[in-house]
């Protein structure tokens, strides 16, 4: 790619990245649009013809790893696991 190419692909991008961030937060006003609808009537679940909402509690057990460091350091090296990725970033 020449650099006029690759000017033209980031300038791309970047329009593309912020007409995401504007339909990211369309989305969430209409969720919360919903969730006030919901919760203003008590339903944690509403049916349509074409569609079903459910919005309720949902309860997860997680390791907290920073206690279990602080409370057994050798323990928690022993099953830290590390990984390598890659990061792609454009400023």
């Amino acid at each position: 790619m020449s650099m006029n190419e690759l000017e033209a692909k980031v300038a791309e991008l970047r329009e593309l990245r912020r007409m995401a961030d504007e339909l990211a937060a369309e989305i969430t006003t209409a969720e919360d649009e919903l969730k006030a609808y919901m919760t203003a009537n008590n339903a944690d679940e509403l049916h349509g013809p074409n569609f079903k909402i459910t919005w309720r509690e949902v309860t997860s057990s997680r390791l907290d790893s920073k206690a279990l460091k602080a409370a057994a350091p050798e323990l928690c090296a022993r099953f830290t696991k590390q990984t390598t990725t890659r990061r792609f970033i454009i400023a």
